[in-house]
């Protein structure tokens, strides 16, 4: 049966559509016959005695979708922008890219006001608050390496003179965005240390440095619960330390090891009864590194590197869900 799918995306114009997965689940979504409809996060909106609305669009996909490197721009049709209520559509998907901001933190309060109105919001709205993608780790330190969060330069000093080679990360970081690697020498620390932690009003994060990186930092996606059984290994170039496909990674798709399927077995079911229909594990190595809950990527590339139609296991997903 034909479902209404509202996206709260980033503008359609700017759809990398040859590797976007936000692309992937509406052309996939469009092909069993649901009607798409498309709004950003600024256009919801609510007001006292109406429900959480947004100002959409209804789309009709052309069928252009562009080469692996090359997108297209008239992938798809768009009808006149119309003001939808949020709980008469049959789903609401919530695929703004990262940062989580405070717009994208006030976002989820609209979000969730509309799931008590009756909407289906996936992610859920509380999910996605309550599961930040570099701290949610936090809950799983039998999966995860030597870990630090802290604002305090010396507790930052301390943690490398214990592990002698670290990874610092900003806590809001995406793509990959103000990582730093401090060897044994420790050149350049409180430099670092003072740029991430703005002169200690600002928390970070410090981590062992994983050697296994040079193999990949892998994506592991994880639908209803269940693991995708190929991850998306993002590899370092050029003596990068980053492995985001965004920092000029390369994404070479693997079948999940067994450490891998240990973690996204011991994690799915957990996550995905909280409300989180989607989440992309980071994994270096046999530690995770980070969950990531607001608009998890590599659809794609693991589907045309595989052939395993990852938008199609998504929209079986979605709609068991809706049933």
């Amino acid at each position: 049966m034909s479902k209404k799918l509202l996206f709260v995306a980033d503008p359609l114009d700017g759809f990398k559509t040859y590797k976007d997965s936000t692309f992937a689940m509406m052309r996939e979504a469009a092909a069993r016959g649901h009607a798409l409809l498309a709004c950003e996060q600024r256009d919801l909106r609510w007001l006292r005695g109406g429900r959480v609305s947004a100002t959409a669009r209804e789309i009709v996909l052309t069928g252009h979708t562009g080469r692996p490197g090359h997108d297209v721009h008239d992938w798809y049709r768009a009808g006149e922008p119309q003001a939808v209520a949020l709980a008469d559509v049959d789903a609401v998907l919530m695929r703004k890219d990262p940062p989580f901001d405070s717009e994208y933190f006030y976002a989820t309060h609209l979000l969730e006001q509309a799931e008590r109105e009756g909407a289906r919001v996936f992610n859920r709205a509380r999910a996605l608050r309550d599961h930040p993608e570099k701290l949610a780790i936090l809950e799983f330190p039998e999966f995860i390496s030597p870990t630090l969060v802290t604002r305090d330069a010396a507790d930052v000093r301390a943690f490398h003179a214990e592990h002698r080679d670290v990874i610092l990360k900003p806590l809001d970081g995406m793509g990959g965005m103000g990582i730093f690697r401090v060897r044994e020498d420790g050149l350049n620390l409180g430099s670092i240390i003072e740029t991430l932690n703005r002169f200690g009003s600002s928390t970070l994060m410090v981590q062992r440095f994983l050697p296994e990186i040079d193999k990949g930092d892998k994506r592991i996606l994880v639908i209803g619960g269940e693991p995708v059984p190929y991850s998306l290994a993002r590899i370092p170039q050029g003596g990068e330390v980053r492995g985001n496909l965004a920092a000029g990674g390369r994404g070479v798709a693997q079948p999940l090891t067994r450490r891998d399927r240990e973690i996204a077995e011991a994690l799915g079911p957990v996550l995905a009864a909280r409300g989180l229909l989607l989440v992309g594990l980071d994994v270096i190595g046999d530690c995770l590194t980070e969950i990531n809950v607001t608009s998890p990527t590599c659809f794609q590339e693991i589907t045309q590197q595989t052939g395993w139609d990852v938008a199609h296991r998504f929209i079986d997903a979605l709609e068991q869900a809706l049933a």
